[in-house]
């Protein structure tokens, strides 16, 4: 599509404009809905900072992960490496990607923390968590226009002319990225409707951990790119999707038991 654009004599890039505008946009949402519970400005402000932190981190570690080929051959070659240019240029090919599930786990590492350090309440994880989708509705609509993250190939779809990834080009493929945007459009109008209402109160995350992983397991047999790696018949996201579920579930017990623990000890505190 449009990888790259000019203006005012630059290249600007299309995915890092769409990544920009969604930043912005995801911080103007949460500044809008604190006042629905009184949240602080400052504690979002850097719950949002540290949490994108997180992700830029995250997505490229992980990234990295699947290029762990390439990072081997670098650790190994670090000494024949003739100058910091050619440094700079293979470590880019093993870092420079992005990989969404390693931003996600990246940035919610990072917000926990943030969370637990300054003592904030579930009304904090769960309006945060409505950002999360729509964070990554804009950043497949950047996907979409610079190549990347590209369909199968499809008589119905679009046809790509100056994709970075050289494969993309010149094969009708299937707009898998227009799909997941669509998708993480409607997550986050369900997310934040469920925060306005304030039903799920402190579950919200839990919720998006199940739908979107859900998903994203069935989006990936749409998926024709195989840079982001397999492992035997799936994906490195697949993988990742049906690890996230199993963890949500396992918690989910162990709340519940918690929950039935402490409701019986009051019950029989109260006799």
């Amino acid at each position: 599509m449009i990888p790259a654009f000019r203006f005012l004599g630059r290249d600007i890039s299309s995915y890092m404009l769409c990544v920009l505008v969604g930043v912005l946009t995801v911080l103007m949402m949460l500044l809008f809905k604190k006042n629905k519970r009184g949240m602080s400005d400052y504690n979002l402000i850097v719950l949002h900072v540290v949490g994108l932190a997180g992700v830029y981190v995250g997505m490229h570690l992980l990234y990295a992960a699947t290029m762990y080929k390439r990072l081997f051959a670098l650790v190994r070659e670090l000494g024949s490496i003739a100058s910091f240019a050619d440094f700079a240029a293979r470590f880019g090919e093993v870092f420079g990607g992005a990989v969404f599930y390693g931003g996600l786990l990246g940035g919610l590492l990072a917000a926990a923390i943030c969370y637990k350090k300054l003592r904030l309440t579930p009304d904090y994880a769960d309006l945060g968590t409505c950002s999360i989708p729509l964070f990554h509705f804009f950043g497949r609509i950047g996907c979409f226009l610079a190549g990347c993250c590209y369909g199968i190939e499809c008589p119905v779809g679009f046809t790509y002319r100056h994709a970075l990834d050289e494969a993309a080009n010149n094969v009708t493929r299937f707009p898998v990225q227009l799909l997941e945007a669509g998708f993480n459009l409607l997550l986050f109008l369900l997310l934040l409707g469920l925060f306005n209402k304030g039903k799920l109160r402190g579950k919200l995350l839990r919720l998006y951990l199940v739908l979107y992983p859900v998903f994203r397991f069935a989006d990936e047999f749409l998926r024709g790119d195989r840079i982001r790696g397999s492992i035997w018949i799936l994906s490195t996201s697949q993988w990742i999707s049906l690890l996230i579920l199993v963890s949500v579930a396992a918690y989910t017990v162990i709340v519940s038991k918690r929950e039935k623990s402490g409701l019986d000890k009051k019950i029989e505190g109260n006799f």
